[in-house]
């Protein structure tokens, strides 16, 4: 298992003026990753629009950001949840391309009843790729499946041999602390939630993954870099502005994402539907309110 810490990135999926698939941007995005300090891609993931991908365009994104991956840079290859079929033949592929890591979530539209049939669909899926780590990848909200990890991972440790950990995307501090102590902290538990970097560092996260790391990534740098140092005020400070800029997808809707890389001067092109893009109107007023916020000083670049 690779041991994995720092901030992974949850790449945009660049798309062309007619709605396809851009792979033209990805040496783009892993370069301005590299710079900013990121030490890893979880690709084809919610903030890449993975349901509305095609199981070709997601093979055709893991031969690209294949080519960006070094033993300083990890990439971790989302594969999906609800067909496991398609999940197995893209495991097996990034096992070919020696991606660092695989990750499912559980299937959302037959829910598994019970932990033990989460972990069936999780261990039937890991064994596709049996050389690569796996990760089960934990976000309730939009799966609908919120069992404790800890339970999971309990399972999954006895019958997954290449399992790597959890990426975890929800709020209950509890079962994430339980989980990463598990074994002696045996497993990366990643955290998912940018709004919450600094909570998750205080019970002793050591990798986080997350949306906003893509254009605003140097401030959680200086927010590791505070706590580390043990700089708890600044830290909070810190924190806080990030939260400023988070409200701002809030008030402008999911389609403000790639709006956000627009402005830091890296064109992706639109979201897929049912996301709606920003109006030109909206994406001004964006500009407007990153400005009074001094996002310059924490932009990607």
């Amino acid at each position: 298992m690779k041991k994995i810490s720092g901030l992974i990135a949850a790449p945009f999926t660049g798309m062309n003026a007619n709605g396809s698939v851009n792979l033209n941007t990805v040496k783009k995005q892993a370069d301005l990753y590299k710079r900013n300090g990121v030490k890893g891609v979880f690709i084809c993931g919610t903030t890449g629009e993975s349901s509305a991908l095609t199981l070709e365009e997601k093979k055709s994104l893991y031969k690209e950001w294949a080519k960006y991956q070094d033993p300083q840079f990890s990439v971790i290859a989302f594969l999906g949840g609800t067909s496991l079929d398609e999940c197995m033949e893209l495991a097996r592929l990034a096992e070919e391309y020696g991606m660092d890591g695989i990750a499912m979530t559980a299937p959302f539209y037959f829910k598994p009843a019970n932990v033990d049939a989460l972990n069936e669909c999780c261990k039937l899926v890991a064994s596709a790729a049996p050389n690569t780590d796996f990760y089960y990848y934990h976000i309730p909200s939009f799966t609908g499946v919120n069992f404790p990890m800890y339970d999971l991972l309990c399972k999954m440790d006895a019958s997954i041999p290449n399992l790597a950990g959890i990426k975890y995307t929800y709020e209950n501090m509890m079962d994430y602390q339980l989980c990463l102590n598990y074994k002696d902290k045996k497993y990366n538990i990643m955290w998912g939630r940018d709004e919450m970097l600094l909570e998750a560092l205080s019970i002793g996260a050591t990798a986080a993954v997350g949306s906003t790391y893509n254009y605003s990534s140097r401030i959680y740098v200086a927010i590791q870099d505070a706590f580390n140092k043990k700089e708890l005020e600044k830290a909070a400070d810190l924190q806080y502005k990030a939260i400023q800029f988070i409200t701002l997808l809030i008030k402008y809707g999911s389609g403000t994402g790639k709006a956000m890389m627009r402005a830091i001067g890296m064109e992706l092109g639109n979201h897929r539907l049912p996301v709606i893009n920003l109006s030109v109107e909206n994406y001004n007023n964006l500009l407007s309110d990153l400005k009074l916020l001094g996002f310059d000083e924490f932009a990607s670049r």
